[in-house]
């Protein structure tokens, strides 16, 4: 369980997607922020990102580790299609 609200998590959220953001644009992809509910992060994977096969990768050693070393390390990350 985090310690924080999902409200209180979405600033910090959006924060650390912005760090990765680059890697992805620079690549053909994007990623937006879906939701954030009960702790887990919704995002959709876009462009080059959607359907590439590294999308898993980039989802948990990208993305998902970035939040948890900025956050908190329970924070999980879903792919919404």
């Amino acid at each position: 369980m985090l310690p924080f609200s999902d409200t209180e998590l979405l600033k910090p959220v959006e924060a650390s997607i912005d760090k990765v953001r680059p890697m992805l644009i620079k690549d053909g992809g994007n990623v937006t922020l879906i939701k954030i509910e009960n702790g887990k992060v919704y995002v959709r994977l876009e462009g080059a990102c959607k359907g590439c096969p590294s999308s898993t990768q980039t989802l948990k050693f990208g993305i998902e580790r970035t939040l948890k070393d900025d956050i908190h390390p329970d924070i999980e990350i879903i792919s919404v299609s």
